[in-house]
């Protein structure tokens, strides 16, 4: 499944080590999946899926490179990241959850080098009638961002998209409890 990155610029190459000995939440299963092939000429994907009790929550993570850069990335490395949860059904009247939801995409890469952050929230309610009035309410949320990595150090990036996971899903974030990522990411 994984891509031979061999032949990948050392700086990719550097990005993808750096991935492989990153120290990220126990609660967080994470496995490296076929990349998008056309954004960018290097890219590994790594999905996601947080394994609480009573959560539903999942992402992907992806890394893309291109050595002479994209104008719109304003770098060569570009994190694109999604997270989807299901959340508790007063987050779907809640007005200022997208709000909240981006604050903590702040939080978690506070410290982190990157720039040109960019992304959208997204809140569905899902609500059943007539037969089906019995079922309770849904709530899904889903975060859609990328940032420019301004290193080849991914560590702290994907450390930051593990902690956002957690924290849609409605996990207390945790002092300790570090796995290291499989060694899918080579």
């Amino acid at each position: 499944m994984a891509r031979d990155h061999a032949s990948a610029p050392p700086l990719f190459q550097e990005a993808l080590r750096s991935l492989q000995h990153a120290r990220t939440r126990a609660d967080v299963t994470l496995v490296e999946t076929p990349a998008p092939s056309r954004i960018a000429p290097f890219a590994i994907a790594i999905e996601g899926e947080v394994n609480a009790p009573d959560t539903e929550a999942s992402g992907r993570f992806v890394v893309l490179h291109d050595p002479d850069g994209q104008e719109a990335w304003e770098g060569v490395l570009r994190i694109v990241a999604l997270v989807k949860a299901q959340v508790e059904d007063e987050v779907g009247g809640d007005d200022m959850w997208s709000d909240v939801a981006w604050s903590w995409l702040g939080e978690a890469l506070e410290g982190v080098p990157h720039h040109a952050r960019s992304g959208t929230v997204t809140k569905v309610t899902s609500r059943s009638y007539g037969d089906l009035a019995s079922r309770p309410s849904q709530v899904q949320v889903e975060l859609r961002v990328s940032w420019t990595a301004e290193d080849a150090d991914l560590e702290p990036h994907i450390v930051a998209w593990t902690d956002l996971l957690a924290a849609c899903a409605g996990v207390p974030p945790l002092p300790e409890g570090v796995s290291m990522l499989p060694g899918a990411a080579r």
